[in-house]
C-alpha cells in the first residue's frame, strides 16, 4: 500500500533549518519503516549498503536514486564502487535526521 500513511507515500517537505533533529526514540520507532537501514549511534544519519553483481548495475541503481532525490529534492551522500552502493541520509542544515531522511530510505527501498 502506498498511501500517506506510510512513509514511501509521503512527499519530502523543504527543510531550511530552524527545527529540531529527531531524538532517538524517534529515529528508533521510524526504522521499524526501512528494513535495511541502519541508524549510527548518535541517531544523525542512516545508510544502507546495496549489493550489486557488478559496476554498471550499481552505477544504474545510483543514477535512479539520483532521480528520485532531484525529484523529491532531498539528496543523499552516494558512494558508488564494483559491486556496490552506499547511501546515506542526513538533513545537513541541522545535523541530524529529519522525517524526510526516512521518507527517502522508504522510497529508495522500493527502487
Amino acid at each position: 500500500m502506498n498511501d500517506d500513511t506510510n512513509l514511501a507515500g509521503k512527499t519530502c517537505v523543504p527543510c531550511r533549518g530552524g527545527v529540531p533533529r529527531l531524538d532517538l526514540d524517534t529515529c528508533t520507532a521510524l526504522m521499524a519503516e526501512i528494513p535495511d537501514w541502519t541508524l549510527n549511534e548518535d541517531a544523525t544519519r542512516i545508510l544502507r549498503d546495496f549489493p550489486f553483481a557488478n559496476f554498471a548495475t550499481a552505477q544504474a541503481f545510483c543514477n535512479r536514486v539520483g532521480d528520485l532525490a532531484e525529484k523529491e529534492g532531498h539528496h543523499p551522500d552516494i558512494s558508488l564502487g564494483w559491486g556496490y552502493c552506499t547511501v546515506t541520509f542526513q538533513t545537513h542544515k541541522i545535523r541530524g535526521l529529519h522525517e524526510n531522511d526516512f521518507i527517502m530510505a522508504a522510497k529508495v527501498n522500493q527502487i
